[in-house]
C-alpha cells in the first residue's frame, strides 16, 4: 500500500480542526440518519462477513450487527454529537510576575488512526469520535469485517461529501497485513495509534510501531469474593460480569473466591452453569482472557491472595470484589493496580456510553496521555498560550 492515503489524511487535518462545534455536531447527526437509513444495506454485508466466518469462530459475535445493533451505533453518535464541545477550553490560566499571561488550552491530536479486529461498529464510534474532537480518523479494520467496513465507510464518506467536509477525515484502508503496516510505519503522518482487538494484535502493534500507540482493549478481569459477601448479590455480579456478553473485554475470565466460602461456590456458579458456561480450575488457566463461556475460578486464603493474584495475574483493564467490608473495599481500591476498579459491581460496565462518554474509542490499560475508557478528553492534546504587551525576558 502507498502512503498517499495517509498524506491525504494529514493534510486534511488542519481543515478538520478547525470546523466549528456546530459543523461538527451536524456531521454526527447526519452519521446516524444516514445509519438508520441504509441499515437493510448494512445488515446485508455483514450477513455476508458472518455467514464467511466458520460457526466455531470466536468472531462471531462481535462481529455479528442486528438492527438493534446498528440502531446502538446511531444513538451513539447522536450522544457523542450532544456532548459539550472540550475544544480550545482553557485547562489552566495565570499571570506571571515576568508580564506574560499564561493559558493551557485543549486542542485536537491531529490524525488519530485506529488497527481493529471484528467489530464493525468500531468503525462508526471512532470516526464520530473523532470528528466530534477536530480530528481526522483512520482506519484498518480486519478482513473478517471486510464487506461491512465497506458499506460504513461509504457511508461515512458520504456524510462528509455531502457536508462539504474533506472526505479524507474518515479513512478508510484496506483490511490487509500491508495497510497495517505503513500505518504502523507512518512517522510524521499518524499523532496516535490505537489498536483494538485481541492480545496477539496489540503485542504485534507494540513492537512494530514506529508512531506513538495507546494501548487498549486486552482485559484479564477478576472478581473477587470475600468471605463477608452477600452471596445471591455475588452470583448476580459473576453472572452478569461473564455472561452479558462474552466476547468484549470487560467480561470476566477469572473468579476469586475467598476459601471460607468453598461450599458456597454452587451457589455462586450456579446463574453461571445454568447457561453454559465451562468452568476450569487448572492454575494453567489463570490469566487467559476466555472471551468465551469459559471462566477460570480458584479459592484463594483471602484479600492478600486475591491482591498477589491479580497483580500477577490482570491486565489493568477492571477488577471487582464483592463485600460487605468498608475496609476490604478501600484496601481493593487502593492496592489494586487497574483503569478501572469496583466494589459490589460487575466489570460489565467497563464501556464509554456507561461512563457517560456518549462513546469509547478503546479502553487504555496503560497509565499514560489516557486509562480506560477513552472518550472526548482522550482524543485531545493541549497547547500553551501565552501573551504580553511586549515582554522581554532579561
Amino acid at each position: 500500500m502507498t502512503t498517499e492515503p495517509l498524506k491525504a489524511a494529514k493534510a486534511a487535518a488542519r481543515a478538520v480542526g478547525l470546523l466549528d462545534d456546530a459543523a461538527r455536531r451536524g456531521l454526527l447527526r447526519a452519521v446516524a440518519a444516514a445509519l438508520r437509513a441504509e441499515a437493510p444495506a448494512i445488515l446485508a454485508a455483514n450477513a455476508a462477513d458472518v455467514e464467511a466466518l466458520p460457526a466455531d469462530n470466536a468472531f462471531r459475535d462481535r462481529l455479528s450487527l442486528t438492527p438493534a445493533r446498528v440502531e446502538a451505533m446511531a444513538a451513539g453518535a447522536e450522544a457523542v454529537a450532544a456532548l459539550p464541545d472540550n475544544l480550545w477550553r482553557v485547562l489552566e490560566e495565570r499571570s506571571m510576575p515576568s508580564g506574560i499571561h499564561l493559558r493551557r488550552v485543549r486542542v485536537p491530536l491531529g490524525v488519530v488512526a485506529c488497527i481493529y479486529e471484528a467489530r464493525p461498529n468500531v468503525t462508526v464510534d471512532v470516526a464520530c469520535l473523532c470528528l466530534r474532537t477536530g480530528n481526522v480518523a483512520v482506519l484498518k479494520g480486519g478482513k473478517e469485517a471486510a464487506r461491512t467496513n465497506a458499506a460504513l465507510g461509504d457511508l461515512l464518506a458520504r456524510v462528509l461529501r455531502e457536508a462539504g467536509a474533506p472526505e479524507a477525515a474518515v479513512t478508510l484502508l484496506p483490511p490487509t497485513h500491508e495497510a497495517a503496516d505503513a500505518l504502523m510505519a507512518a512517522e510524521g503522518l499518524v499523532d496516535v495509534l490505537i489498536p483494538r482487538g485481541s492480545a496477539r494484535l496489540i503485542h504485534a502493534v507494540r513492537e512494530k510501531a514506529r508512531v506513538p500507540v495507546i494501548e487498549t482493549g486486552a482485559g484479564v478481569c477478576h472478581v473477587y469474593v470475600h468471605d463477608d459477601a452477600d452471596i445471591a448479590l455475588a452470583a448476580r455480579v459473576i453472572d452478569n460480569a461473564k455472561t452479558r456478553r462474552v466476547s468484549v473485554c470487560n467480561a470476566l475470565d477469572c473468579l476469586l473466591v475467598h476459601r471460607a466460602l468453598a461450599d458456597r461456590l454452587d451457589d455462586l456458579l450456579a446463574p453461571c452453569r445454568a447457561k453454559g458456561v465451562g468452568i476450569h480450575e487448572a492454575p494453567e488457566d489463570w490469566g487467559h482472557e476466555w472471551l468465551s463461556m469459559n471462566l477460570s475460578v480458584r479459592l484463594v486464603d483471602g484479600l492478600d491472595a486475591a491482591l498477589a493474584h491479580i497483580a500477577r495475574y490482570g491486565s489493568g483493564h477492571s477488577e471487582a470484589i464483592v463485600t460487605r467490608s468498608p475496609e476490604a473495599a478501600e484496601r481493593f481500591r487502593r492496592e489494586v493496580d487497574a483503569a478501572c476498579v469496583y466494589v459490589n459491581t460487575p466489570t460489565a460496565f467497563t464501556d464509554g456510553g456507561e461512563f457517560g462518554l456518549g462513546a469509547e474509542i478503546g479502553i487504555s490499560t496503560q497509565k499514560l496521555h489516557a486509562r480506560g475508557p477513552m472518550g472526548l478528553d482522550a482524543l485531545t492534546t493541549y497547547k500553551w498560550l501565552i501573551d504580553s504587551q511586549g515582554a522581554i525576558r532579561p
